[in-house]
């Protein structure tokens, strides 16, 4: 007899445990192999004062088990409930979204009848790292992190997806003709790595003529990865140009944990009338059957779920008249579904999986020289540039020069930005010889800064990275 595989199942708020029911009828009627471990989240967890929404008993579950199949939650209105996805995301280190956005025509209403794409979106970093500072009463930041390692677990999966499971082209989409450094480590990364892959094609686009090409010509995109935010956007764009929202589903992944889910929400108000399409949560569970080693059971559930499609039973929310035959229940849909299993659909695309290999952790990056160049320090400050500057000229020592003020990221001091709309943060650039200062000489600028009277709200430090520059070049630099 098999081996069952330990998994966590919790069915959620609204139609949750209608489709988690249909759902785990399906997998468990194809012969899938499911040793389930049953938690409580959401809602209830929620209102009986847990703000994470999911109990430190559930949380050693998925730790047993590190696979998780989520049915859609309830998060109550108002503030103080944190995100249960983000919250599994951060804890689990689920550093990949996979979403497949798929048309089904004409058994699925769509103005892309041949879309087929997979968007692999980075799950952890980017400006979802969520580190944000209120700098003075005008300005707000919010930080913009990209790491290489995090780059190359992202990328390294894109491709190994796309190898595995027989597509022929990945795409990036990256903004880095602006952010040339952060979203520029990410296109040059996919480039080393895509060497690796020589079968497969490979191109870059900046994302927003690569999203109006998604939204207008899908069928030339196969599998794109992107940086996290990026990605978060495209994928629902790219599930709701397909017609099949309350089709999709989702996969989590990270180096030992993954969760698998739909993609649409809890929908309370059509809980317990047998009404819930349980599609996205069914394909959550067939990316889950193919990540824990089953894709001969993934396959099985898949195909006989389109041939359910092809032949025309249907649930409320995708039913044609003059498409559809016959119009079913949460229930009855899953029982056609299992009624088919072994069948193969006969005009839509049939599918097959594979298991992805385990993927190495990333090494550390390493530089040989390490060398400090100089410094930014951001000032509050109301009033004229120039007066400005000449008061800042006089802070610099021996070995660091102002080199220039910029305001907002535009230079205003020495000889411009007359005529910009400025707010009431500085940066101030310093620089000098990088193979002569030290960290004293850095910190007797900050001393010069306070003694001048000014008050320093951050500072970023300027490097050379093995005779690479780290930094953007100011406006006129």
């Amino acid at each position: 007899m098999a081996t069952k595989t330990p998994i966590t199942v919790a069915h959620g708020d609204g139609i949750g445990p209608e489709i988690m029911a249909a759902t785990l009828h399906i997998l468990e009627s194809a012969g899938a192999q499911l040793d389930i471990e049953t938690i409580e989240i959401g809602e209830k967890v929620y209102l009986s004062g847990n703000s994470s929404g999911i109990a430190q008993s559930s949380i050693d579950s998925l730790r047993r088990t590190k696979v998780f199949l989520k049915a859609p939650i309830t998060t109550p209105q108002g503030g103080g409930f944190k995100s249960l996805n983000v919250t599994t995301r951060k804890m689990l280190g689920l550093y990949a979204n996979i979403r497949p956005c798929v048309s089904y025509h004409p058994y699925v209403d769509t103005k892309h009848p041949v879309m087929d794409v997979v968007i692999v979106r980075e799950n952890e970093e980017d400006l979802y790292a969520g580190i944000e500072y209120q700098l003075s009463a005008d300005v707000t930041q919010s930080l913009k992190l990209i790491t290489r390692r995090g780059t190359e677990r992202i990328v390294r999966y894109a491709f190994e997806y796309a190898k595995a499971n027989g597509r022929k082209k990945v795409t990036c989409f990256t903004k880095d003709n602006i952010m040339k450094i952060s979203d520029g480590l990410f296109h040059k990364v996919f480039d080393e790595l895509g060497k690796q892959y020589p079968e497969i094609e490979q191109e870059h686009w900046i994302v927003d003529i690569g999203a109006a090409k998604l939204a207008d010509t899908p069928e030339i995109f196969d599998v794109i990865v992107m940086p996290n935010l990026y990605g978060d956007i495209l994928s629902d764009v790219a599930a709701q140009i397909a017609g099949s929202v309350g089709l999709a589903g989702s996969s989590n992944v990270g180096m030992e944990y993954a969760m698998f889910e739909a993609i649409h929400g809890s929908a309370p108000r059509r809980a317990g009338q047998n009404l819930a399409n349980p599609s996205g949560l069914l394909l959550g569970g067939v990316m889950m059957l193919a990540h824990i080693g089953q894709p001969e059971i993934a396959a099985r559930v898949h195909n006989a779920w389109l041939k359910t499609l092809e032949d025309g039973v249907h649930t409320y929310d995708i039913f044609q008249e003059g498409v559809s035959k016959t119009k079913v229940g949460t229930k009855e849909f899953a029982q056609a579904v299992v009624d088919r299993l072994g069948q193969m659909p006969e005009k839509l695309k049939a599918v097959e999986y594979k298991a992805l290999p385990k993927l190495p952790e990333p090494a550390y990056p390493h530089y040989d020289k390490i060398e400090q160049s100089g410094v930014d320090i951001f000032v509050n400050y109301e009033g004229d540039a120039n007066e400005l500057g000449q008061k800042i000229e006089k802070l610099g020592t021996d070995k660091l020069k102002l080199v220039f003020i910029s305001n907002r990221g535009t230079k205003v001091y020495p000889g411009g930005g007359a005529d910009v709309v400025k707010a009431d943060q500085w940066r101030c650039r310093f620089e000098g010889d990088r193979t002569q200062i030290t960290p004293r000489d850095i910190l007797a600028l900050y001393t010069s800064f306070v003694d001048g009277g000014f008050n320093i709200i951050k500072s970023e430090g300027l490097f050379y990275y093995d005779d690479q520059r780290g930094y953007s070049l100011g406006q006129g630099q």
